[in-house]
């Protein structure tokens, strides 16, 4: 069992260096857009549950503590 685990984690390493190596993504990617796509995402966001909360009519079940109030109690009707 313990040369299967020894070959897989080998294994492994070798798929990540080979991923890492033959990367064709500049390495100054994040330093370029990262703030851009940071600040659009965080604007899309925005826009689509602004959109969402106001123009879609979804009724949200908020609770309806102190905004009902319970009926007065029936007795029930004397059978004589």
């Amino acid at each position: 069992m313990f040369r299967f685990a020894k070959a897989a984690v080998n294994l492994t390493g070798q798929a990540g260096r080979q991923v890492r190596h033959g990367s064709t993504a500049q390495p100054n990617f994040h330093t370029k857009y990262g703030n851009g796509l940071m600040v659009s995402g965080a604007v899309f966001c925005v826009a689509v549950w602004s959109y969402v909360l106001t123009q879609t009519g979804i009724t949200w079940n908020l609770s309806p503590v102190g905004k009902i109030m319970p009926k007065e109690w029936r007795e029930p009707e004397s059978e004589e």
